[in-house]
């Protein structure tokens, strides 16, 4: 199957406001941290629940917008980026269509500093899931990771088979798509791909990367089409 990779240098942001996303896209991304934005706290919580809000009203209607994100600790205070993305997307009039936690060490681990798991949230405007398109609510491994802020690859294997199979994307869009993790699975799942990066040098990465990926043929949809 022959599948299409773009990968724009600039930035996600400027991208998706002038962006025109038909009911084949899907966006799958992971914001990046305060660390990664030059912004103080305040300035970046307010850029984040605006980016989010950004990102769940340009994508089309009946599509969804995936979010992959990890809480971080400032000052000795948890800050819950799923809480946030939640924020963004009630302004946006975007509903929940899901929200699983992804382990990122072994259920009952004690960690340090960084949290043992990550969000993935789903959000549309138009798309809701019959009771047996239903899935798991805790995936057990985040999978390997391409660098160090990267998306896991069990986890984006979960998005692009969402996306493809129950919300029957044929593009996947990563506007924050870093080295193009997200893209390269979408890729062997056999769906198309965007990707936005603001370093020249990782979109070098994003526009080569290929991973050794096997996945499985769409399944047949157990609760007919999204209503």
């Amino acid at each position: 199957m022959v599948t299409s990779r773009i990968v724009h240098h600039g930035d996600g942001v400027a991208w998706l406001e002038s962006a025109q996303l038909g009911p084949g896209d899907a966006i799958v991304t992971s914001l990046p941290d305060v660390s990664e934005v030059g912004l103080d706290l305040a300035a970046w919580r307010r850029w984040f629940v605006d980016t989010a809000a950004l990102i769940c009203a340009r994508v089309h209607p009946d599509s969804v917008a995936v979010f992959y994100q990890s809480d971080i600790k400032h000052e000795g205070v948890w800050i819950d980026k799923g809480h946030l993305v939640h924020t963004g997307a009630d302004r946006s009039g975007a509903h929940c269509v899901f929200h699983k936690i992804v382990c990122r060490a072994p259920a009952g681990t004690t960690t340090f500093g960084r949290p043992a798991h990550a969000h993935m949230l789903a959000f549309s405007r138009g798309l809701k899931l019959a009771p047996g398109q239903s899935s798991p609510d805790v995936l057990p491994a985040m999978g390997a990771m391409t660098w160090p802020r990267a998306m896991g690859t069990a986890a984006c294997e979960f998005a692009a088979r969402f996306v493809r199979d129950l919300a029957h994307a044929t593009t996947v869009v990563d506007p924050f798509c870093g080295h193009g993790t997200m893209l390269a699975v979408a890729n062997a799942f056999g769906l198309d791909a965007i990707g936005v990066e603001l370093s020249a040098k990782r979109v070098r990465k994003a526009e080569a990367l290929v991973l050794p990926l096997t996945p499985r043929p769409a399944r047949p949809d157990p609760g007919g089409a999204p209503p």
